[in-house]
């Protein structure tokens, strides 16, 4: 049992939708299951893509477990 400095981060990408989309998605689909044993911090990262103006919204969530 140790502490873990670095979070573990569970990213999704979106192309042309959007980073809260891309963060429920994460949830609905339970994708921080994979880490159940896991001990450290996680952050989850919704990240999209505006094709049209290049830019890069985000949101960033920490999740206890």
């Amino acid at each position: 049992m140790g502490i873990y400095l670095n979070p573990t981060l569970i990213l999704e990408l979106k192309w042309d939708k959007t980073a809260e989309g891309a963060m429920r998605q994460m949830k609905r689909k339970g994708y921080v299951s994979a880490l159940k044993e896991y001990k450290g911090n996680i952050l989850l990262v919704g990240i999209n893509y505006e094709k049209k103006n290049k830019r890069h919204p985000c949101k960033i969530e920490r999740v206890e477990l």
